[in-house]
């Protein structure tokens, strides 16, 4: 009996997870049973998580479309950021570039006939540990106190409410090059740098750990990471506007981003049958499960 084979990788960590093996049957020229998707890690699972289900119940790519020759389907997803999931598109070393921010125009126009696929939406939330006593005093904090606090103007908890002890503020930050670090930059910080000292996590669920683990820890989770963590942190309002689906949906929540597949030229035929899924209610069932906002 034929195998299943899928890869997942994790760059940051030089983590590889594999299950399976590859078919032994020799390869068409024509015929490219293999598809690649690299990018954001916050997307990352999502398509991982469907295209486990996708080998799963089909195995070869014959059982998709009676016309596809009887190989192995095998998709590899490897997380390195947003930027590298563009880069990877431009380059041609991979098949799907995975975005959780907007592309930028300068990308787009080195990518020959670009294609993109929303598949949902996250929002960077202003989260805290639990057992901060800022939830005690304050559900709410403003972009200026967000920038006081990222920048290290504000280094201590009392510098942002009086009655607040003078503990000092332990500021997480994803790492500076990523995709969540330039909707921050872009939507909180303006022109102001965040600070060199900050806690800069390899991923979003190594930001939630560090809050989780730190009582004076703030930092700005994904939406997916706060929804897995609800027990153990809390998310403030940004200038009076909480980050429910509602106000991320409607744009009044500023702190959002696209979760966005990425694509130069034509999809093949086994490209466009794996993405009809992806794009499906089957799709839009794994982005919720991953604590975000799937397009509907």
């Amino acid at each position: 009996m034929k195998k299943l084979s899928i890869i997942m990788g994790i760059v940051l960590t030089s983590f590889l997870v594999f299950v399976g093996c590859s078919s032994t049957q020799e390869k068409t020229d024509e015929f490219k049973s293999q598809i690649m998707f690299n990018g954001s890690s916050t997307i990352a699972p999502i398509v991982s998580s469907v295209s486990t289900k996708y080998i799963e119940d089909n195995e070869t790519w014959n059982k998709i479309d009676s016309s596809f020759p009887e190989e192995n389907i095998s998709i590899y997803v490897s997380s390195g950021g947003s930027s590298a999931g563009v880069k990877s598109v431009i380059e041609g070393t991979s098949d799907f570039g995975m975005v959780s921010r907007k592309v930028k125009d300068e990308e787009k126009e080195k990518i020959e006939n670009y294609q993109e696929f929303q598949i949902g939406y996250d929002a960077l939330t202003i989260s805290v540990n639990k057992e901060n006593p800022i939830l005690q005093v304050k559900d709410d904090i403003t972009t200026e106190e967000l920038a006081k606090i990222f920048s290290g103007e504000y280094k201590y908890w009392n510098e942002v409410e009086a009655s607040l002890p003078k503990e000092e503020i332990v500021v997480v930050t994803r790492d500076i090059g990523g995709g969540a670090h330039e909707v921050f930059q872009k939507n909180v910080m303006g022109d102001t740098e965040v600070k060199s000292d900050v806690i800069q996590a390899p991923s979003m669920g190594a930001l939630a750990t560090k809050i989780v683990e730190n009582k004076y820890a703030i930092g700005y989770a994904s939406l997916g990471m706060l929804n897995q963590n609800s027990n153990k942190m809390s998310a403030l309002k940004v200038d009076g506007v909480e980050p429910s689906v509602e106000k991320i949906k409607d744009g009044s929540y500023k702190i959002q981003r696209p979760l966005l597949i990425v694509k130069k030229g034509d999809l093949t035929a086994q490209e466009q049958k794996f993405m009809d899924v992806l794009l499906s209610e089957e799709g839009k069932k794994a982005v919720e499960e991953n604590g975000y906002i799937a397009v509907k």
